[in-house]
């Protein structure tokens, strides 16, 4: 059995609230078990261009509460080349860590499946995205946070758009996920929502809207930046012919939802992730993502680590549908 006597972390893909407190919770448990944590620096970019910093109480003290990531994160189209991996195994090497935390979204663990498998090194994966579209896991860091950001802003929205009688189309993040644009749509009471999980029919669009617009003051239409009929604006341009009468707004919300202070859910499940996958480090664990089922935490193959199928979406959709005032 590998006994595990330095740690590395990385954050990888777009950055998700919760991802600092994750980083805090592994350099705490390491240390406090003797175990030294080598962070990572900018992602895979980092293994292959040797940028890494020792991570000791003083590095991860106060970060609990702040978005992004400390350690930087970056897509690196080296790494999915085999002499990037060879670098980034090089790297390692150099270090001499015994294990490495993953910390991203789909791509990232993928990639973390790969190089274990060439170089059969432990590895464990946290799912860290805003999309909550990684298979096998009920929530991901930054999830919850993201969604609580375009509830907060579509309520201001909201405000104005009840003064002035006006119907915004908000778009939100989601370019192959429709689930922040759905859970989104049900707390903040949108009278619609588009996302790329489904095609948008244009004609029954305005249909709804001329409906679900009688006697009230205003309507909201979120639409998630993947939609197939295109984003927010090119909706309303192509909505805007055949409703004349109607006054239409388009809003995109863009990387705020990436920012801002996460949760108090997430930060709770980003430090359980990260002591858990210490633990299983330890335990000569490997090749390993941490998902949440309920409130549980439990361990799935890596090979969990893609993206959702729609099924999960279109169920939330029928809320939608079923929650429209004819």
């Amino acid at each position: 059995m590998k006994i595990m006597k330095k740690i590395g972390v990385l954050t990888s893909g777009g950055d998700a609230p919760g991802m600092n407190a994750c980083i805090r919770a592994i350099t705490k448990f390491c240390l406090n078990h003797k175990i030294e944590c080598v962070g990572i620096m900018d992602g895979y970019d980092g293994l292959i261009h040797q940028k890494a910093i020792n991570l000791g109480y003083d590095e991860v003290n106060n970060i609990i509460q702040r978005g992004g990531t400390i350690l930087g994160s970056a897509r690196s189209k080296e790494f999915q080349t085999v002499e990037g991996r060879k670098k980034a195994h090089a790297f390692i090497t150099q270090l001499q860590i015994d294990g490495l935390i993953i910390i991203g979204g789909d791509g990232s663990l993928t990639g973390a499946k790969i190089f274990s498998d060439e170089f059969d090194f432990p590895i464990i994966g946290i799912p860290g995205t805003i999309d909550n579209d990684i298979l096998g896991s009920d929530h991901t860091i930054g999830y919850d946070t993201a969604v609580n950001t375009v509830i907060e802003a579509v309520d201001k929205i909201r405000d104005t758009a009840s003064s002035h009688k006006r119907i915004f189309f908000v778009e939100v993040m989601g370019r192959d996920s429709g689930l922040i644009a759905l859970n989104s749509a049900i707390a903040s009471g949108a009278e619609s929502v588009l996302i790329p999980e489904k095609n948008t029919d244009i004609e029954k669009l305005v249909e709804d809207i001329k409906e679900v617009h009688k006697g009230k003051r205003s309507a909201i239409i979120i639409v998630a930046e993947g939609d197939d009929a295109g984003d927010a604006v090119t909706i309303m341009k192509k909505v805007k012919p055949l409703l004349s009468d109607y006054d239409l707004r388009a809003t995109v919300l863009g990387h705020i939802q990436r920012g801002g202070n996460p949760t108090a859910y997430d930060r709770i499940i980003a430090t359980r992730m990260g002591i858990k996958a210490v633990e299983l480090l330890l335990e000569n664990k490997s090749k390993l993502m941490i998902a949440t089922e309920g409130s549980k935490l439990v361990t799935r193959s890596i090979d969990f680590a893609e993206k959702k199928s729609p099924d999960t979406a279109l169920t939330k959709l029928q809320i939608i549908e079923q929650l429209r005032t004819k």
